[in-house]
């Protein structure tokens, strides 16, 4: 795999449900392929707890956090 510099275009959170509220603890992040047909995945932990896994475009605040570069 090669080092990517672009920012991720999704972030990867684990959402647990405890009675009316969701908590959305991020995950991971994805990165398109150059050629558009696919994404690279990477995952900093995997849910144990029955976790719905959620992938969504980052909030600007979000993409602006995020690390420069990364293994994808």
């Amino acid at each position: 795999m090669s080092k990517n510099t672009n920012p991720p275009s999704h972030r990867v959170y684990a959402v647990t449900k405890n009675g009316k509220r969701n908590f959305w603890q991020p995950i991971g992040a994805v990165w398109p392929h150059s050629d558009g047909e696919g994404f690279n995945l990477k995952l900093d932990y995997l849910p144990l707890n029955g976790a719905e896994i959620v992938i969504r475009k980052p909030k600007a605040e979000e993409a602006e956090s995020a690390p420069e570069a990364a293994t994808a």
